[in-house]
C-alpha cells in the first residue's frame, strides 16, 4: 500500500490528503500534538484527553524507533499495550477522534497488512489493533481520504478466534483480588485455614487420651442405645397461592432512550453500534460510564446499517427495549434493542428489506422514562426476559402502526391476550406522561 512507504511522510501525506484546511501543505513538520482541534474543530478536547493524545504520540514514535531497529521485544510490548487498550474503547480515547488514531493508523498499517490471518485474529492475534485499522480507514467520523486500493484489506468475517469481551467491571475485581492475594502470601506468620477443622483440645493435666477400645465402645453404645422419640410438630397450613398475573406487554421493559452516539460497527458492515443512555443507575448491569459524558449508559448494536442513515443515529430520542438478555454481536456486547417500524411482508419474504423507521419518544421525555401500552401498564417489567419464556417473541406480533402513525399494541394477534376481560382490543403506546410515540410515514407497520 502506498502509505506504508516511510511512516512520517505517510502521516504527512494523509493529513494533507485528509485536513488540506487544518494542515498546512508548507508545513514540514506540523504539529501534531495540537493538530486535533484543527483536525476535528467540533470535538471538544479535555486536558486529560490532550495528556492521553501526547502519550501515544510518543508512545507511536517509540514504536517506530523499535521498528528500524527491529527490537521484537519491544514492538510486541508495545503492539499488546495497544490492543488491550483498544479492547474496551473504539478509539485511543475512547470514542472521540484524534491525531494520534492516524498517527497509529499510519505506522501500523503496513504492518497488519503483511500479517498472517493467524496473526491478526487468532487465539494470540491482535484482533482489536485489526479492528481499528479498518475503522480508521473506513469511518466517517475520520473521512480519511486514501484511495481503495491502498486500504488495507481486511476480511471481517475472517476471524480465527472470538476473544471473550473484555468487562471493565469485572477487570477492576480481577485486579483488586489478586492485590489482596499478593498481601496476604506476603504477611508473615499467617498460616492456611483449613474450614471445618478446628485446633486440638488440650487434655487436662492426669487425664488419659482415649484409647481406640475406649472409642469403639462409645461408638457401640451410642449405636445400640434407645433414641427419645421425638414428637413432631404439626404442620403449618399452606398458604393459598397467589393468583396467576395475566400475561402482559408490561413485562417489557420498554424506556425513553437517549442515543448519545453511534459508529459502524467494526466488524459488521449491517450493524450500527450506539451509545445510549437508558436512565440506568450508575454500577447497574450491562452497564458502563461514558468517559465523554459522565453518564451510565449501554451498548447497543442494531441491524440498521444501510436502512437508516448514521446521521439520524446521533443524539437522538429513540424507544429502547431493556430487558432481553444481552447478546455478543461480532465481538461487540449488546444490551438493548432499538424499536423501529417496517412495513409487513408476506410470509417467507425478507423482513428487514426496509424501509424502517426509527420509534419516537417525546423529543422532552427524559432518558429512562418507562414506555407501556394504554390499558396494559400494570405491574413491573421484569428485570431480565427469560429466553426460554419467549415473552418478547409472544407479544412482538401485536406491535404495530395505525393509521395516524401511532405505535400500538393490538391484542388480537397474540392468541394468549387476545380478548383478555377488562382489557382494550388496541393500546397505544405512550410515556408517563401520556404522550403518544409514532413514526414519521409508515401506516400498518410493524414495530420491532
Amino acid at each position: 500500500m502506498a502509505t506504508a512507504a516511510a511512516p512520517e511522510s505517510s502521516l504527512l501525506s494523509l493529513l494533507y490528503r485528509s485536513y488540506p484546511t487544518a494542515i498546512s501543505p508548507d508545513a514540514t513538520e506540523p504539529d501534531y500534538l495540537h493538530a486535533s482541534p484543527k483536525i476535528f474543530p467540533l470535538v471538544k478536547f479535555a486536558e486529560t484527553e490532550e495528556a492521553d493524545i501526547k502519550q501515544w504520540l510518543n508512545t507511536v514514535t517509540g514504536l517506530k524507533t523499535a521498528l528500524a531497529s527491529n527490537d521484537k521485544a519491544v514492538i510486541d510490548s508495545i503492539l499488546t499495550q495497544l490492543n488491550t487498550h483498544l479492547a474496551t474503547r473504539t478509539t485511543l480515547l475512547g470514542a472521540k477522534p484524534s491525531v494520534a488514531d492516524i498517527a497509529v493508523y499510519a505506522l501500523v498499517a503496513p504492518i497488519v497488512e503483511k500479517w498472517s490471518p493467524e496473526e491478526r485474529t487468532g487465539e494470540k492475534g491482535y484482533h482489536h489493533i485489526v479492528r481499528h485499522v479498518d475503522f480508521i480507514q473506513n469511518a466517517r467520523l475520520f473521512a480519511l481520504q486514501i484511495p481503495e486500493e491502498e486500504k488495507v484489506v481486511i476480511d471481517v468475517n475472517d476471524v480465527k478466534f472470538v476473544p471473550k469481551p473484555v468487562d471493565a467491571k469485572e477487570e477492576k475485581e480481577r485486579k483488586k483480588k489478586e492485590k489482596a492475594a499478593q498481601q496476604n502470601a506476603g504477611a508473615e506468620g499467617q498460616k492456611p485455614l483449613v474450614v471445618g477443622q478446628g485446633k486440638p483440645a488440650k487434655a487436662e493435666k492426669g487425664d488419659a487420651a482415649p484409647t481406640d477400645a475406649a472409642a469403639a465402645a462409645a461408638a457401640a453404645g451410642h449405636k445400640t442405645g434407645k433414641k427419645e422419640k421425638k414428637e413432631k410438630a404439626p404442620k403449618a397450613p399452606k398458604a393459598p397461592a397467589a393468583p396467576a398475573t395475566p400475561p402482559s406487554p408490561s413485562l417489557i421493559d420498554l424506556r425513553v432512550g437517549h442515543i448519545l452516539r453511534a459508529i459502524n460497527h467494526p466488524n459488521a458492515d449491517s450493524l450500527f453500534v450506539s451509545t445510549i443512555d437508558c436512565g440506568d443507575a450508575p454500577g447497574s448491569d450491562n452497564t458502563s460510564l461514558d468517559e465523554e459524558t459522565g453518564k451510565t449508559v449501554r451498548t447497543v448494536c442494531s441491524g440498521l446499517n444501510g436502512l437508516i442513515p448514521l446521521a439520524e443515529m446521533q443524539n437522538r430520542k429513540i424507544v429502547a427495549v431493556c430487558n432481553l438478555k444481552p447478546v455478543t454481536m461480532r465481538g461487540i456486547k449488546s444490551a438493548a434493542m432499538v424499536l423501529a417500524a417496517s412495513p409487513r411482508v408476506e410470509e417467507g419474504a425478507d423482513s428487514h428489506a426496509g424501509p424502517v423507521e426509527l420509534v419516537i419518544p417525546p423529543a422532552d421525555a427524559p432518558a429512562g422514562e418507562r414506555i407501556s401500552f394504554q390499558g396494559w401498564a400494570e405491574g413491573e417489567p421484569e428485570k431480565q426476559l427469560n429466553p426460554k419464556k419467549k415473552v418478547w417473541e409472544t407479544f412482538q406480533p401485536g406491535f404495530g402502526t395505525n393509521d395516524d402513525l401511532e405505535v400500538v399494541f393490538d391484542s388480537n394477534a397474540v392468541p394468549t391476550v387476545k380478548g383478555q376481560e377488562g382489557k382494550p382490543p388496541v393500546g397505544k403506546l405512550v410515556t408517563a406522561s401520556g404522550v403518544i410515540c409514532v413514526v414519521k410515514t409508515l401506516k400498518g407497520a410493524t414495530v420491532r
